[in-house]
């Protein structure tokens, strides 16, 4: 559901005087006020009824609206004034009343309680006043966590008649105190059908029709129809047009966040709307430097639903300016920031730098969610974080329980990805083995499979889970309603199979069958090694003919039993000859050339991946000869003599000079 925020400073209207609602609780019995409209209010508010409710409320923030005699109005939310401006008292002339008061007192009041006793005191007020004192409700009520009106509030005198007033005055309200009471009701679970809401959205649909209604309000009105009637209404699709009419330089940045906010909320419509969004894209450059933390993830949301792939510069621009947030992005904003990174496949090293030191101060208060995501952030962009990921292993140990299936998955997953084991490594693995025992049933197969093979990457061999899950009916839950096993999950059995007879020789559990097992870890969709880059290769390949004299003596992309892809065979007789790649008798030794490019190592460093250390590592056991020919090697030779004789002290290091 698409959010929208609104500060409380509203049309100031010194002429406008309403002796409303407000004005009969003067003249009228408390209790003569609640017997009249408690009949009213029950369908206006299911949560008077016993069955339960939802309620969600949002904070919102518009501060464009100007006062009539031209004077600026001061923002709920900023610092107050002093005592020299003082609250008068009960008694004070509404009319006279300063707004910039009006709303630092009642930023001052933390309850409903409070602010219905505060409003209460005064007379008639002005209708912007009153929708924004019914605004202030909808945010301590939010700020509390309640999920729906507490009974004492909603059966109070001064809030029935607040809604009272807003139900039959509703053609003479200002546009602000329309929009605002609107939004206010849609937050706190207003029935839609009421006669309240009824007169205010065909109010406020008169005057979308008649035209004229400013950007901040049409921006407030929309994301309100789309709480209350979904994304399709009639109305919305003509706010949505009227908005495309506006110039973009009058929209401030509240309000170009709010517009793709009802965006988000008709992303099935996206494609009528992708020329506007391209326009929102260009312009909202212009506009970044000055969002909130809780603007800039909204929009990142936004653009993630909208599948804005094309707005990378703004995706970049957005990465940039994050990095001074950081500190004040809530759980849930960092973590709507990292999934947008993630989604446009963006990192920034500055932003890699401020998301250290934050996890790394406050990891233990962190959310697991939050933390969650932060090492699927790390392992998808492959960013090796010592000091992230020894803050993480660290929470981990202390706070396993807090973390879902999922979530472990999540966390461990990049550790064996980025091949990295941290300080507290014995203690991060002891704890995740006692918790896989505890709940092996709760964790779903694959995300349990996803586990151990990470496991095995960095060499913690989860030999106390193989018998379990080569078991037939392990590998039937694997294999769900679906009518095979997927190839990724055969590909991770058949490696912790393989790893199981290589570096776990005591091993005598029970083995994979072979139709379990795939013939190579290599394939497009999803591999357990990286494809040979084949710029790299050519480079390579012409060294390796100058060196061996032509290219019959060594084999490119050679598949062997064991299901891993060699880049480059070379074999050797007895003897120390090169023997031409076609002839298998007499080969006493072979040479697999390992050419590693920069993505089979983590981001700028040189530390390989865990799919490429475990690939060397069984290939060694498996009798090669391993040969690492890393790309930041070649790339510092300068000429085709300095590629031959690199090659000639990588692949011979022990003889002076080469026969074949």
């Amino acid at each position: 559901m698409a959010l929208i925020t609104l500060r409380r400073n509203l049309y100031h209207l010194s002429d406008f005087r309403i002796h409303g609602a407000l004005a009969a609780l003067k003249n009228h019995p408390v209790n003569h006020v609640r017997k009249m409209v408690k009949g009213r209010l029950c369908p206006w508010f299911p949560s008077l009824q016993p069955e339960p409710c939802k309620v969600r409320f949002h904070h919102a923030c518009c501060k464009k609206f100007h006062s009539d005699n031209g004077d600026a109005l001061h923002p709920l939310g900023e610092p107050v004034f002093s005592q020299a401006h003082e609250w008068a008292g009960p008694e004070q002339n509404p009319k006279s009343l300063d707004e910039q008061m009006f709303y630092g007192r009642l930023n001052d009041l933390d309850s409903s309680e409070d602010v219905l006793r505060f409003i209460g005191t005064l007379q008639p007020l002005p209708d912007s006043l009153a929708a924004g004192a019914l605004q202030r409700i909808c945010e301590v009520e939010k700020k509390d966590g309640n999920h729906r009106l507490p009974k004492g509030i909603l059966e109070n005198g001064v809030f029935q008649a607040l809604c009272v007033r807003f139900e039959q005055e509703s053609p003479s309200l200002s546009d602000t105190a329309l929009v605002t009471a609107l939004q206010a009701l849609s937050l706190l679970y207003v029935d839609p059908q009421s006669n309240l809401l009824l007169n205010l959205v065909a109010e406020s649909r008169h005057r979308v029709k008649r035209g004229g209604l400013e950007v901040r309000s049409l921006c407030i009105l929309g994301e309100s129809l789309i709480r209350l009637q979904g994304p399709g209404g009639e109305t919305l699709e003509l706010i949505v047009y009227q908005l495309q009419g506006e110039k973009l330089e009058t929209f401030a940045p509240e309000d170009i966040v709010a517009l793709y906010r009802i965006l988000q909320a008709c992303a099935e419509k996206v494609d009528r709307h992708q020329a506007f969004l391209n326009k929102i894209n260009s312009f909202s450059l212009s506009v970044v430097s000055n969002l909130s933390p809780t603007l800039m993830s909204q929009m990142l949301t936004a653009l993630v639903a909208l599948d804005q792939t094309q707005a990378l510069p703004l995706v970049i621009k957005l990465g940039k300016y994050a990095v001074r947030h950081i500190p004040h992005f809530t759980h849930e904003e960092l973590r709507k920031v990292l999934e947008a990174f993630i989604y446009f496949g963006h990192n920034d090293r500055f932003f890699t730098t401020a998301l250290e030191q934050h996890v790394a101060s406050l990891c233990l208060t962190l959310d697991p969610e939050v933390i969650s995501t932060v090492m699927e952030y790390c392992g998808r962009k492959r960013i090796l974080s010592k000091p992230i990921f020894d803050a993480v292993a660290e929470t981990f140990v202390g706070q396993s329980e807090k973390f879902s299936p999922r979530q472990v998955s999540e966390l461990i997953e990049p550790f064996g990805k980025l091949n990295y084991l941290p300080p507290n490594a014995s203690a991060l693995f002891r704890k995740l083995e006692n918790l896989l025992l505890t709940r092996f049933d709760y964790f779903p197969p694959k995300t349990l499979l996803k586990i151990l093979h990470s496991c095995s990457l960095v060499e913690c061999h989860p030999v106390n889970f193989m018998a379990k899950i080569f078991s037939p009916y392990f590998l039937q839950q694997l294999q769900g309603e679906e009518s095979s096993v997927d190839r990724l999950s055969l590909a991770q059995l058949t490696q912790l199979f393989l790893t199981s007879v290589l570096e776990c020789p005591f091993y005598k559990g029970r083995k994979l069958l072979p139709k379990y097992q795939v013939r190579s870890f290599l394939t497009p969709c999803c591999s357990l090694e990286t494809p040979l880059d084949f710029q790299l290769y050519k480079s390579v390949r012409i060294g390796l003919i100058d060196l061996l004299g032509a290219r019959m003596y060594f084999a490119s992309k050679v598949l062997t039993p064991y299901c891993y892809t060699i880049d480059v065979e070379i074999k050797l007789d007895e003897e120390g000859l090169v023997l031409p790649f076609t002839i298998d008798e007499d080969v006493h030794k072979r040479l697999a050339l390992c050419i590693d490019d920069p993505k089979r190592f983590s981001l700028n460093s040189r530390h390989l991946l865990g799919k490429e250390a475990i690939k060397q590592r069984h290939l060694r056991l498996l009798g090669y000869q391993v040969v690492q020919i890393p790309y930041y090697e070649i790339e510092m030779l300068k000429s085709r003599v300095e590629l031959v004789e690199y090659l000639q002290r990588k692949l011979f290091p022990h003889n002076v000079g080469v026969r074949w």
